[in-house]
């Protein structure tokens, strides 16, 4: 039975009435493929998830400019949140901020942000950042990880080397201190110590950002 329509259903991928894993319909071919093609990282592991082409449906379906219930229902998201983040992609002000975040004189900050300033990423890099910056964007920046590293399962990408952002993403910036802040609270009042040091954490990182994005948009 479906849990979200309470249909009855008939599988399709089952072996003696029992359901084939995901891994074995989809990551253990997708892997083999990627290795005979060569789309692997420097440890041996293929580059291409199935969960890939989730992220690209979702982007391709708010860049056409699919309603948020269309992109909801088609990825099957219980919450209007999961599916903002491709919603946002299609925000003219993040638009405007992929034109100036890799120019001269761009105001950025971050781990990633010493690594443009100075060049350390060659020309290649630099277009293909260009080409693909709708598709690396995170909730509060954007990841610069290349193809030729795979994708991104960074859950901590405030403080990861490849994360970039911009005074575009300041509300948002803004928006998770303030969640943040409340979970401290609510941490506090539970006793989870270890919850408030986390979060506490993620508020020092962000403190640090939008300080960085005040000193570069002055000029400082």
């Amino acid at each position: 039975v479906d849990e979200r329509t309470g249909d009855r259903l008939r599988f399709l991928f089952v072996d003696h009435g029992k359901l084939l894993s995901e891994y074995y319909l989809f990551e253990t071919p997708l892997g083999e493929a990627c290795r005979a093609v060569g789309l692997v990282d420097a440890r041996g592991r293929h580059t291409v998830t199935a969960h890939r082409f989730r992220h690209t449906l979702g982007t391709q379906l708010a860049e056409r400019g699919a309603r948020l219930d269309t992109i909801m229902s088609v990825l099957g998201h219980e919450s209007p949140a999961m599916s903002m983040v491709y919603a946002r992609i299609s925000d003219p002000e993040v638009l405007r901020d992929y034109r100036a975040v890799l120019g001269p004189g761009a105001v950025i900050a971050g781990p990633g942000a010493e690594a443009l300033r100075t060049g350390r990423l060659t020309a290649g890099a630099v277009d293909w950042l260009r080409t693909n910056f709708f598709k690396t964007e995170l909730e509060l920046g954007h990841c610069l990880r290349l193809p030729e590293e795979g994708p991104c399962e960074c859950d901590l990408y405030l403080t990861c080397s490849r994360f970039v952002t911009t005074p575009a993403y300041t509300p948002r910036l803004r928006e998770r201190r303030a969640v943040e802040l409340r979970l401290i609270e609510d941490a506090r009042e539970r006793g989870l110590g270890r919850e408030v040091e986390r979060h506490e954490c993620v508020v020092r990182r962000i403190d640090t950002l939008l300080v960085d994005l005040t000193r570069s948009s002055s000029g400082c």
